[in-house]
């Protein structure tokens, strides 16, 4: 006789939102979701589940950025630009960025230029997109390597995404604390 339920893992359709574990093309996975400053350092973390969308996912994750002013003052909570890959191109996404005067340096879909392009004169304009700039974007992917470094990251082994993303920020803070000189 078997003592409880099933683990959570094989009960898809009770699986709590707080665990960030979706079905996607590799079995069940997460996504982490980062906004990290010019050096990589992180910013702003999210757990998702695997199969959902990123662009969803962008104005909660911008909303999380938070850095305290040195002199006093309100903390910063926007920056000068935003670098970001294909994945979170939309038009909600570039009207978000408007509204708070943020540069956007996200290329568009080969799907959307063409459809832009079928509509002619009717699709508007391209966005704007400043290819030099879209170079600096590799900073993100360096900065999930440096906190994919810690096995606990790399590896999910924690049931709640909670825990999962305090690993992740614990990483993060690593990486703040060397740029003071606390740490090698």
């Amino acid at each position: 006789v078997t003592q409880g339920d099933l683990p959570n893992y094989t009960n898809l359709l009770d699986e709590p939102v707080d665990h960030g574990i979706g079905r996607s093309r590799g079995g069940l996975t997460c996504k982490v979701h980062l906004a990290c400053d010019g050096d990589g350092r992180p910013l702003s973390v999210l757990v998702g589940p695997g199969q959902a969308g990123d662009s969803p996912m962008f104005g909660p994750l911008l909303e999380g950025i938070c850095v305290p002013r040195i002199g006093g003052g309100a903390p910063r909570t926007r920056p000068d630009e935003v670098r970001a890959d294909k994945a979170y191109t939309s038009k909600a996404n570039r009207e978000l960025l408007r509204s708070k005067g943020i540069k956007a340096v996200i290329p568009e879909k080969s799907d959307q230029v063409a459809n832009r392009k079928n509509k002619g004169s009717a699709g508007g304009r391209p966005p704007n997109f400043d290819a030099e700039s879209y170079k600096g974007r590799n900073v993100v992917e360096r900065a999930f390597n440096k906190a994919k470094q810690w096995r606990a990251v790399a590896t999910r082994y924690d049931k709640l995404a909670l825990t999962y993303r305090a690993g992740f920020l614990l990483a993060g803070i690593v990486e703040w604390l060397k740029l003071l000189g606390d740490m090698p």
